[in-house]
């Protein structure tokens, strides 16, 4: 398989529309870039020649396209933007929550997954929208067509996740009723999973755990690690209140699953949230939203479990949509936003910790969170911090 090559253009170019291909970084730890285009829901992975890979939303939010452009240079410029989804109008961006997920496999392989739009094609025989998934082309030329990898496991609401691990496995996970049942409390979280690097899926099975439902409208994130270990976030919803937050973990390849109550949240309603991993040199680190508020902490590969949980600084204000990333050093950055909701943009936060889980630095905010969007992070290789929003 061929890496894909890049085609630098200058950031400021790509985002502002003057050069600036050989302005150095500023001093400070963390610098912040506007997604290209005005798109929304930035996500970011890296690959393990140190690519920084970004897609990116584009169009109406019920149904729109995928982008991708990819930086060599830590992050100064990006390449000319590359279509995702084959399909015209395939991807839908509504509610923050049910947008495009991205991971980096095998050889550094680009693994894509996401809800598809009420145009995209490959819908159930019954008209339903399709969990679509594409990988990067074999020539390095581009992404396959997408394909449909739900089988029977209809009812997609909210978000899907994709997940790739270095040894050619991949996972795509979403949640949807049991056959025959109807309501979040029957909601199960599926995967489908493939041994040979995304060219192939077996059907997807629902995670053989205790009866949580799963928060309708609500995101879910999963993250394959170095070792094989695989981690899911998820909001439950059992008995229609009890809208927890649930973490998965599974050392046999997705086979088993080991479930762990992370917090709890009685609430009637739908709270449309999302979750985020990220690997640091010292673990798999996990963030979620409860209450309004943002919390992270870090995973015990041995057992599967969150250890010691850190809540976000300062005053919570309707907090939602974390990111993680970590540097060489362990350093962690926390993003989110704060006051967004249906139809309506807020602003961004950060906050730098370093390996211990000690705040490293102030607070960050910037306005200009757009509706139904929100920031990812990546690690420098100065040691810095980028934020795109």
């Amino acid at each position: 398989m061929k890496i894909m090559g890049s085609v630098p253009i200058s950031r400021r170019a790509l985002l502002l529309g003057a050069c600036a291909a050989t302005r150095a970084w500023p001093a400070s730890t963390v610098t912040l870039t506007r997604v290209p285009e005005g798109g929304l829901q930035p996500q970011i992975a890296t690959d393990p020649n140190g690519g920084i890979h970004l897609i990116y939303f584009r169009g109406e939010p019920l149904a729109g396209d995928l982008l991708h452009v990819k930086s060599s240079d830590g992050g100064r410029t990006f390449s000319s933007p590359i279509k995702v989804n084959t399909l015209p109008r395939a991807v839908v961006a509504t509610g923050s929550v049910r947008g495009a997920h991205i991971a980096i496999g095998k050889q550094g392989r680009l693994h894509v997954a996401w809800n598809g739009s009420s145009e995209a094609k490959l819908k159930g025989a019954s008209g339903q929208v399709p969990m679509l998934y594409t990988r990067w082309n074999d020539a390095g030329t581009g992404f396959e067509p997408e394909r449909n990898l739900i089988s029977a496991a209809y009812g997609l609401d909210g978000g899907g996740a994709v997940a790739a691990g270095p040894d050619g496995n991949v996972y795509v996970l979403w949640h949807a009723p049991e056959a025959g049942q109807e309501g979040e409390g029957h909601r199960r979280v599926w995967v489908a999973r493939s041994a040979n690097d995304g060219k192939t899926f077996s059907p997807e099975s629902f995670f053989k755990t205790k009866p949580t439902g799963a928060c309708g409208c609500c995101g879910m994130s999963a993250f394959a690690d170095e070792h094989g270990n695989i981690y899911a976030l998820y909001r439950s919803a059992f008995k229609n209140v009890h809208r927890d937050m649930y973490l998965l973990a599974s050392s046999d390849h997705g086979i088993t699953f080991r479930l762990q109550a992370v917090d709890s949240w009685e609430v009637g309603a739908c709270v449309m949230s999302t979750e985020a991993f990220a690997a640091t040199p010292h673990g798999v680190v996990g963030a979620w939203e409860n209450k309004g508020q943002i919390y992270w902490g870090r995973i015990d590969p041995e057992s599967g479990t969150l250890g010691q949980v850190l809540a976000a600084p300062g005053d919570a204000n309707g907090r939602k949509h974390p990111a993680l990333a970590s540097n060489s050093a362990g350093d962690v950055i926390l993003t989110w936003t704060e006051g967004t909701g249906w139809k309506r943009g807020g602003s961004l936060g950060w906050q730098v910790y370093d390996r211990h889980g000690h705040i490293k630095g102030e607070r960050g905010q910037a306005p200009g969170i757009l509706a139904f969007s929100f920031a990812t992070a990546y690690a420098r290789p100065d040691g810095g911090f980028g934020i795109v929003y």
